[in-house]
């Protein structure tokens, strides 16, 4: 069952961290949801952002795992957020392994309905953040886009803020003071785009199951 959202209260996020690194490592991943959470805190969203591999997450399709699985308490923060934010590092390309377990326990909702019928993730909206040290964002945004969909999140335009860095070098995100403008317009334009939707679903939201 989806947790209820009070008309007139407060738009709430919040953010996996996909790092491989456990706390309190430091994280280009991290450092990315950190600006944005700023900015979604800016536009007067509350919430707060997780490591996965902080918490004792089991490898599984389902939305309890049982045996000391702690994703159901994740999945919970999940659903009573009105913006999903999924930060990501690239590894050979492709989404950290992290990611994907996530991806592969958010596939429970395809089987979970509300009261009115609808997958237990409408009405929530997605963004994305990712950062790497190659080529690949468009290709990570573009798997992790459509598995969100999937699941039944509503994406916004511009629903990515990524940074790579130039192939074959060793800085990295978290290591930019300041940074990168490009990267901070774009965190400012998802989240103003991000923010609006979700004001708009809790307001109006998508029809009941037939």
């Amino acid at each position: 069952m989806a947790a209820s959202k009070p008309a007139g209260s407060a738009l709430r996020y919040f953010g996996l961290n996909c790092t491989l690194k456990g706390s309190p490592a430091e994280s280009s991943t991290e450092r990315l949801l950190h600006h944005v959470g700023t900015a979604l805190e800016q536009l007067g969203v509350t919430g707060s952002v997780a490591r996965v591999v902080d918490h004792n997450v089991a490898f599984g399709v389902g939305s309890d795992e049982g045996n000391g699985d702690e994703w159901p308490a994740l999945r919970r923060r999940i659903l009573e957020a009105d913006i999903f934010v999924l930060g990501t590092p690239i590894w050979l390309g492709h989404p950290a392994s992290v990611c994907q377990m996530v991806m592969e326990r958010l596939d429970a909702f395809l089987g979970e309905t509300d009261d009115q019928g609808r997958m237990v993730s409408y009405d929530r909206v997605a963004i994305v953040g990712v950062v790497g040290n190659e080529d690949g964002a468009h290709h990570v945004g573009a798997s992790v886009f459509q598995g969100l969909n999937d699941v039944g999140f509503t994406i916004p335009a511009g629903g990515m803020a990524y940074w790579v860095g130039e192939a074959m070098q060793s800085t990295d995100f978290k290591d930019l003071d300041p940074p990168p403008a490009k990267t901070m317009t774009t965190v400012a334009t998802m989240t103003r785009n991000a923010v609006h939707l979700a004001d708009r679903l809790r307001r109006d939201p998508y029809p009941a199951a037939p």
